[in-house]
């Protein structure tokens, strides 16, 4: 068992910065998720703590001891690769063993044959144990190369986008199987992916990675609900969150919102309206997800903006509907059954209860309707 401190980590590559004054705590026990886009430094944090990669600067602390000269194999880690890291000539069977029989974990053969039942059936591989990698396919060996790091009893499981390879329907299965075999095995876990679904439904916690730094630290509905910035809201949810610019006008000492070139202004919330009258500028960045986003094919009353379809695409159970206003390309949810045409007239509403505001420059939150209620809600 471990909990896992990360203290201005900086580590570079040439004249790359991977990691820029990392500081992450990661408790005993916790399903740990890092996410973020491609090259943001998921993978340099996991190395950074296996012992891989050495930082530049700053320490890498295990249970209250400084690690950083620590060589990977006396931390007591296992990490499973995206890229599998399969023994070519050894089997299913004995590529799954292989960290119980090395000199400093050794198990005896009982154990490990119990140990390679257990996780090879819950793996649905336990049909390949005689094959070698060569006779696998991605997806199998996928599952291999996870099967052997959680046969182990290391101090924290480390995964590197460990279902990437796998169908969607399998990806689901092992979702759920890997939170259950967390709590199971009673091991805290690092787990890096760059699927939002996998982090959310995954991750007792996520930071947020971006260039090396830590955009946030929260649960799922905290990055969800309360983002730090606009970097986060976009980065979590299915359609990506709607951002426009939106304009504060101030009618009759209460503050109004224009928005896309409209001539009505609409009403804010009596919290939204107050924070915002303290605000330096008369411009903010407006937020609203697809959930919160209303349409119709008759205009009904004012608040609603006319648009024109720009394309409708259908994911599964859903369809992202999407509405041109301008220069503008709104996303909204509508059901697989709705019958529209291109360039067809429509009219969306939004629900300004639910948006968010971020400042034009900086791009960080400024409010959002009952802010400290939800905080508290997803506390």
């Amino acid at each position: 068992m471990a909990n896992i401190k990360l203290r201005n980590i900086t580590k570079t590559f040439g004249k790359i910065k991977a990691l820029d004054q990392v500081n992450l705590e990661i408790k005993d026990k916790e399903f740990f998720v890092l996410f973020g886009p491609a090259g943001a430094g998921k993978t340099t944090i996991l190395k950074t703590i296996a012992g891989i990669e050495f930082p530049d600067d700053g320490h890498v602390i295990f249970n209250d001891d400084i690690v950083n000269l620590v060589e990977p194999a006396k931390r007591n880690v296992s990490m499973v690769f995206e890229n599998y890291a399969l023994y070519p000539h050894l089997n299913v069977f004995d590529n799954i063993a292989s960290p119980m029989r090395s000199p400093l974990y050794k198990k005896d053969e009982e154990y490990i044959n119990k140990q390679i039942v257990k996780v090879t059936s819950t793996m649905k591989i336990d049909h390949l144990l005689e094959r070698l990698p060569s006779q696998l396919s991605n997806g199998q060996r996928q599952r291999v190369a996870l099967g052997r790091s959680l046969v182990r009893d290391p101090n924290v499981f480390l995964m590197d986008e460990p279902l990437a390879h796998l169908d969607a329907k399998l990806r689901h299965h092992m979702r759920t199987e890997l939170k259950a075999m967390q709590t199971q095995l009673d091991t805290t876990t690092i787990y890096v992916t760059h699927d939002y679904m996998e982090a959310l439904s995954l991750g007792d916690r996520i930071a947020i990675i971006n260039e090396g730094k830590i955009e946030q630290i929260g649960t799922g509905d905290e990055v969800y609900y309360t983002p730090k910035n606009l970097f986060v809201a976009k980065l979590v949810g299915e359609p990506e969150i709607n951002t426009f610019k939106g304009e504060l006008a101030e009618v009759n000492q209460k503050v109004k919102m224009k928005v896309l070139n409209q001539i009505h202004l609409f009403d804010l919330e009596l919290d939204v309206e107050q924070e915002l009258k303290k605000h330096h500028s008369q411009h903010v960045i407006v937020g609203i997800r697809g959930l919160n986003v209303s349409y119709s094919f008759v205009k009904k009353d004012d608040t609603q903006i006319e648009g024109s379809v720009y394309s409708f695409e259908p994911i599964g159970n859903k369809t992202i509907l999407i509405v041109k206003i301008g220069d503008e390309l709104i996303r909204t949810i509508a059901p697989n059954d709705l019958q529209v045409d291109i360039d067809q007239k429509i009219f969306i509403e939004f629900d300004f209860k639910n948006a968010m505001f971020f400042d034009m420059d900086t791009e960080e939150l400024l409010v959002r309707h009952n802010q400290e209620e939800i905080i508290k809600e997803v506390l």
